[in-house]
């Protein structure tokens, strides 16, 4: 009898039967708050009718068209949408099916145009799993370990990752950015680095933001010395942070943004985005796959960008995620195991830390899965494991929030030893 591989680690023991906006039902009929959305994929919710009607429509006309083969309709009018939201100049896209293809089409890109060999990407940093953007990853051992020789030329920049230093953000950004220009003059030359691949704040690797003046150090470095600022939005992008784009927080330009994740509400499809000029660079035939851009997909995605504007779901997720961090804080404040609750918009984690300020990992996963039995779905990330994450849909209620408050109030004090 065939099984799944056992290498696959649940998060939680809930089988769903079905989902709706926040919520996922399972097998028995039980009701669970959902705030994980797939790991920021759901950003309408579970099943929004808008979303459904447009695959249902899409898939009674045509499932896979492959379009270097063939155009299709859904594909042209999504390019065309997207140019509405993107950031100004990048008016050339390229689509796939995973944030890992993304990945590795900016790296292609990045070193064919720049005729350069090597990236830099900073600590902490999550970009894939295949080979070339687990090389690029650092957020973990656990996504690169045991598959070296890993693919050189990424050489690895400090992010200024204010708590784990045990600095303030101002410290940890003039060191952050000390340690770039002496990683120019130690290990990756300007004129060898083809680009800089930065998330607007890490996912796996702690959900820790980045500030306006480590962007900006990182625009200027890039002007000077002809380097990409390419910009991973997989996970920050499409109002998750509360603006349209997570890099809208810092009022940085980006030369390359790479999106997936929120931009179809749960189909398949990936992508990036930079200038006619910059991608016209890149050698022919570089790029291409069996089922990027594919039709339901960009349905789907056609549909999850009239949703997110028609219902103002960027502004409710900088409402509604203004209302969990404030609350998470509140938490935390009681709770001398979480160190600190940071995040931007609907990207809020808790870092569990013990007394000696080491990262308490126990406590966290403790934490994860008592919220799971009382009926609130979670993630934790960080080096450690230690961060409890939450990322609810952008259609999140305010009841909703003060719900899984409620729930995540009980689950600290129950697993601290509190109550």
């Amino acid at each position: 009898m065939a099984q799944l591989s056992p290498l696959l680690k649940q998060a939680t023991p809930v089988v769903v039967e079905h989902g709706e906006g926040a919520y996922l039902y399972d097998v028995d009929g039980n009701r669970h708050l959902d705030f994980t959305a797939g790991i920021g994929v759901t950003s309408t919710g579970h099943c929004h009718p808008k979303v459904v009607k447009a695959a249902q429509e899409q898939i009674g006309k045509v499932i896979h068209a492959q379009y270097t083969t063939v155009m299709h309709q859904p594909l042209l009018k999504l390019v065309e949408r997207l140019g509405d939201v993107l950031p100004t100049g990048l008016d050339s896209l390229f689509f796939a099916n995973s944030g890992s293809e993304a990945v590795e089409a900016a790296l292609r890109l990045s070193r064919q145009a720049t005729g350069r060999p090597n990236v830099i990407v900073f600590q902490g940093g999550f970009h894939g799993r295949t080979v070339a953007a687990a090389s690029m990853t650092t957020s973990g051992t656990r996504f690169s370990a045991g598959i070296s020789p890993l693919m050189g030329g990424v050489h690895v920049a400090p992010f200024p990752y204010a708590y784990h230093y045990g600095w303030d953000e101002q410290t940890a950004t003039k060191f952050a950015l000390r340690e770039l220009d002496y990683l120019f003059q130690t290990v990756s030359a300007p004129n060898e680095t083809a680009a800089f691949f930065i998330e607007p704040m890490l996912g796996e690797g702690g959900y820790v933001p980045a500030n306006s003046e480590f962007m900006a150090g990182l625009r200027e470095r890039a002007d000077k010395h002809g380097i990409l600022l390419v910009i991973d939005e997989i996970q920050t992008g499409f109002g998750r942070t509360g603006r349209f784009w997570g890099h809208d927080h810092f009022g940085v330009r980006p030369d390359v943004v790479l999106i997936a994740k929120g931009l179809a509400s749960g189909f398949p499809l990936s992508g990036i985005a930079a200038s006619q000029e910059l991608m016209a660079k890149a050698f022919p035939g570089s790029q291409g796959g069996t089922y990027g851009g594919n039709a339901v997909s960009c349905a789907a995605a056609l549909a999850t960008l009239d949703v997110i504007e028609e219902e103002n779901l960027v502004e409710n997720a900088a409402a509604r995620g203004k209302q969990l961090l404030e609350g998470a804080r509140l938490i935390g404040d009681k709770t001398p195991e979480i160190g600190e609750v940071r995040g931007l918009g609907l990207l809020v984690g808790s870092e569990f830390t013990k007394a000696d300020g080491t990262p308490d990992t126990a406590t966290a996963a403790a934490a994860q899965q008592e919220a799971a039995r009382r009926g609130l779905l979670l993630l934790t990330c960080g080096a450690y494991s230690n961060v409890v994450r939450m990322i609810p849909p952008l259609v999140v209620t305010a009841s909703q929030i003060d719900d899984a408050l409620a729930i995540w109030a009980e689950t600290v004090a129950t697993v601290t030893g509190s109550k």
